[in-house]
């Protein structure tokens, strides 16, 4: 498969680059950025070429990797589905649900395939106990906890990007939703609150499996704070989500291999367009009882 990638920043240049360049399955075509000089050392550092027009990469391909915001993703997310090409895209896949409603619409009316990269559902360890605790029901309830120290104080992380000041709610809330909803299904109620500490925000949601779950996130915890879990209670006692072994790097390579797949199979993945929009219609309900400004970084 031909692959072009849109984006240009940290993400595309350790993880997204290193994979469509090593990937048996994909031909790496080349790279667009709204920076040309970047696009350029990019696109050098793996014998592939940077492209000034994105429609002139768009008509070279068969799909696109998008490493861009999430608003910025979103509008050239439509215009590849319009052109026919298969999309591997990042979570959230907008910051407004008509964002994401427009590129799962585009997605659907153009028949390509599409595959949102939720880091955690890719990673062997992790995606099998999801599916496990799925197959296995019974919850009665869980508690999710993505804390990420991005903007601690002192901190000089390469993710401090523009977009991230929107806050831990649409970092790192897409993670956990990725988790929660496969096992204990769809979300029928939100509550939440912020903000606490930075950018922290607790979230109350109700699942139509009848189920309920807390969920807390930050991007300003203390570095010694950091990390992620989940805890399930159920029939079955309690179990907890393992740590991974792999790395982003292979996630991502899984989530090609896995794009690949539903392009020639024709049949949708479980975290698709579709999948992505109501991840992100979730985190807007969220966000719209959140006092303004709440939950981003101070």
């Amino acid at each position: 498969m031909r692959i072009g990638l849109l984006g240009t920043g940290p993400w595309a240049g350790m993880v997204y680059g290193p994979v469509l360049a090593s990937h048996e399955g994909l031909d790496f075509t080349g790279v667009w950025g709204r920076r040309p000089e970047a696009a350029k050392e990019l696109a050098d550092r793996h014998g592939t070429r940077a492209y000034d027009d994105v429609d002139a990469l768009l008509a070279d391909v068969d799909a696109v990797a998008v490493a861009l915001p999430p608003d910025v993703q979103a509008e050239l997310a439509v215009r590849a589905a319009r052109a026919g090409r298969h999309l591997l895209l990042d979570k959230p896949v907008a910051t407004t649900a008509a964002g994401a409603r427009a590129v799962a619409a585009a997605a659907e009316e153009a028949g390509v395939a599409s595959v949102v990269f939720f880091t955690t559902r890719y990673l062997t360890e992790t995606a099998d106990w999801i599916s496990a605790q799925e197959e296995a029901g019974g919850w009665f309830t869980a508690h999710a906890r993505w804390l990420g120290s991005v903007f601690a104080e002192g901190g000089d992380s390469p993710f401090a990007t523009p977009w991230r000041r929107k806050g831990a709610l649409w970092d790192v809330g897409p993670h956990a939703l990725s988790v929660l909803l496969p096992v204990l299904g769809d979300v029928r109620r939100v509550s939440a609150a912020g903000p606490g500490p930075g950018d922290t925000v607790h979230l109350v949601l109700e699942h139509t499996g009848g189920a309920s779950s807390t969920v807390t996130l930050s991007l300003t915890a203390p570095p010694a704070a950091s990390g992620a879990a989940v805890e399930l209670y159920g029939d079955g006692g309690v179990v907890r989500l393992p740590e991974p072994t792999g790395s982003a790097a292979d996630a991502l390579s899984r989530a090609a291999g896995e794009l690949l797949a539903a392009a020639r199979d024709g049949r949708a993945h479980p975290c698709d367009a579709a999948f992505g929009l109501r991840v992100t219609e979730i985190l807007a309900d969220a966000g719209a009882l959140l006092a303004p400004g709440a939950g981003e970084p101070r």
